[in-house]
């Protein structure tokens, strides 16, 4: 049996469609029409990924409520938005909330595909035995790539798959400035330079809460970003 998706879409049609183009892919995928639904549901099983639309039912900002409720539950379940809401303040909205990825409905089914194996590849290669950069230390941090767990003065920041992936990318090599096309090639993201901006822009944020001082991550402007040596 396939990895379980959750997709949370108030829209009969849409929501049947693409229940049956997930399975066909090979994912045990269940589709729920509105948030109370859904929550009911992931309070008895956490599926492996969940896609949310923003909009569900009478709740206009109900997918942006379920996001929530489920970052409480798990700060490393892939989520993704799909969404006709494409604006940059929803878009925003949706990574300041935790997603791993923020896609439009105009979005193909196979880059959808490709976006869900992305983040399932990230979470498999935590299974891969350890290795001499299963952990990484510099300063006050600490990243365990098996447990996919970082640490800041042995405090732990809850990141997102893609957030830890980023953090990862850039603190193995120290100094070394990322640009965006580097970060999206690592991290196995396809996004714009305003996405990349606003995870780098919340990673900074779960530092500062409990680091207040933490100024780790520096921005070379026009080029990227780099962890500093």
């Amino acid at each position: 049996m396939g990895r379980s998706i959750a997709i949370v879409e108030d829209e009969p049609l849409i929501r049947a469609n693409y229940v049956e183009a997930l399975t066909r892919f090979g994912y045990e995928t269940r589709g729920y029409g509105s948030r109370q639904e859904a929550s009911g549901a992931f309070a008895m099983r956490l599926p492996e990924l969940v896609i949310i639309d923003i909009g569900l039912g009478d709740e206009p900002e109900g997918g942006f409520d379920l996001c929530r409720e489920l970052r409480a539950k798990s700060a490393t379940l892939p989520i993704i938005f799909l969404t006709a809401r494409d604006s940059d303040f929803d878009v925003i909205s949706g990574l300041r909330l935790g997603a791993d990825d923020y896609l439009s409905k105009d979005t193909s089914l196979h880059q959808l595909a490709a976006r869900i194996a992305a983040l399932f590849r990230r979470i498999e290669s935590l299974k891969v035995p350890a290795s001499s950069e299963t952990v990484i230390e510099h300063g006050p941090l600490k990243l365990e790539s098996e447990r996919m767990r970082i640490t800041w003065n042995h405090e732990e920041i809850p990141l997102t798959v893609t957030e830890f992936w980023m953090v990862h990318t850039l603190v193995r090599f120290p100094g070394h400035v990322k640009n965006r096309d580097q970060l999206m090639r690592e991290a196995e993201l396809v996004v714009d330079d305003a996405t990349i901006t606003s995870h780098i822009k919340r990673i900074r944020k779960k530092f500062i809460a409990v680091a207040p001082e933490f100024d780790a991550i520096e921005t070379v402007h026009g080029v990227g970003y780099r962890w500093k040596p």
